[in-house]
């Protein structure tokens, strides 16, 4: 069975899943050629659970070490791409991403040349109803620094793990390289970019059931802001400097350096002037029209940033099967 002439292959993580496991793949849609369970070093028989299931669609993967839920998605993706899968969707092993909404979500990558397509939950504003206070914040948050780092502008909701992408691109990609755990998705979007791989959102709801989450902030937030920092100069340097050299490197180069100029002049008129020395007024525009400028080049940076994210599809649809 073929999904618009493309083989689908269903990667899904997971780790301690032996009660919502079954229900992923009972609830499978008859399309997905694969379905394939990364058992990522579960305690509680979602093994078990797995191999006890009639579909023949499924494989089973299990790591024998705890690698994250990106370790266990790059594991699927090159169990899928063996099997020789044409398009690998991201399916949760606790059945939060309703398969409902899969065909819209694949019809991006198969029908419409998109290389990559994700998820997005908070596409309306009442999609925020319900949701705590802090979580809104640091979502909104989160996914403007994604957008940032990325270069994908017109993206959000950057965690949403339900994924469709090309097995084409992932060939591309070096997926030893990625990070394997929470940042996992703000890393690839990342690489893709680099490789400027055309990306779409797709508004699907989302599904919560009564998980709590057991991810330490403490240690998550200061990852994901050391990979988005990395990430974002390891961009510029690929995207406008190594491979084609673009005004945006040189905007930003010197338009930080203009800004940093100007700061430092103007934090060291403040002190002269809390000494009780009157600056000049060629003093104060030293400190002044670097910053004017440097904030004006660091604009200019960012709206070429912003007209380059790739959001044109690029590949070719896939050929369609006549049914027997």
């Amino acid at each position: 069975m073929v999904f618009e002439g493309a083989r689908i292959a269903a990667v899904v993580p997971a780790y301690n899943e032996a009660k919502m496991i079954a229900t992923v793949i009972e609830t499978m849609p008859h399309f997905v050629d694969h379905i394939i369970v990364v058992d990522d070093c579960s305690s509680d028989g979602t093994s078990d659970v797995v191999q006890a299931s009639a579909d023949e669609r499924v494989v089973l993967v299990r790591h024998e070490t705890n690698k994250g839920v990106g370790g266990a998605i790059i594991t699927g993706h090159r169990k899928a791409m063996a099997l020789g899968a044409d398009v690998n969707v991201i399916m949760a092993g606790d059945a939060q991403m309703d398969p409902d909404y899969l065909p819209p979500l694949l019809e991006q990558v198969t029908t419409h040349g998109y290389g990559f397509a994700k998820a997005n939950r908070f596409f309306a504003p009442e999609s925020f109803h319900g949701m705590p206070r802090y979580r809104v914040f640091g979502n909104i948050v989160l996914s403007f620094m994604t957008k940032f780092a990325s270069g994908y502008w017109h993206l959000f909701d950057p965690q949403n793990g339900y994924t469709a992408i090309r097995t084409e691109v992932l060939r591309r990609l070096d997926l030893d390289r990625i990070a394997p755990r929470y940042s996992f998705e703000n890393d690839l979007l990342i690489r893709l970019n680099i490789l400027q791989v055309p990306a779409v959102d797709v508004p699907i709801p989302a599904v919560y059931g009564n998980e709590v989450s057991s991810i330490r902030l403490s240690k998550v937030v200061p990852e994901l802001l050391t990979l988005l920092t990395v990430g974002f100069w390891r961009r510029i340097w690929y995207r406008y400097v190594l491979w084609s050299f673009s005004p945006i490197a040189l905007l930003l180069v010197l338009g930080l350096l203009l800004s940093g100029f100007g700061l430092a002049v103007a934090i060291w008129v403040c002190f002269q002037i809390a000494a009780s020395v009157v600056a000049t007024a060629a003093t104060v525009m030293l400190a002044a029209v670097p910053l004017m400028v440097g904030a004006q080049m660091l604009i200019g940076a960012l709206q070429l940033d912003i007209q380059a994210s790739p959001s044109t599809p690029s590949g070719e649809p896939f050929e369609r099967t006549a049914p027997r």
